[in-house]
């Protein structure tokens, strides 16, 4: 029962941290290879394994302006 109670706070906070809003002064990574069309909030999202260029550390509001849209792992 004890093990219940100290585990739902953790679920909470777990969940609540993917609704928090992302500011556009966030940093995201993007691959600059020629097809590459996605941001990425971690470096070593599964999406970047296949970059065969530099990755690139931008901002959220640099990664919009190029054209990205977020990874479909990260969302």
């Amino acid at each position: 029962m004890r093990a219940r109670i100290l585990l739902l706070p953790l679920l909470f906070l777990w969940t609540s941290s993917f609704n928090t809003p992302i500011s556009l002064d966030t940093n995201v990574y993007v691959c600059m290879g020629k097809g590459s069309k996605k941001y990425h909030y971690r470096k070593n999202c599964r999406g970047l394994s296949n970059c065969s260029t530099k990755i690139y550390q931008v901002t959220l509001a640099k990664a919009k302006e190029m054209g990205r849209t977020l990874c479909g792992w990260e969302d």
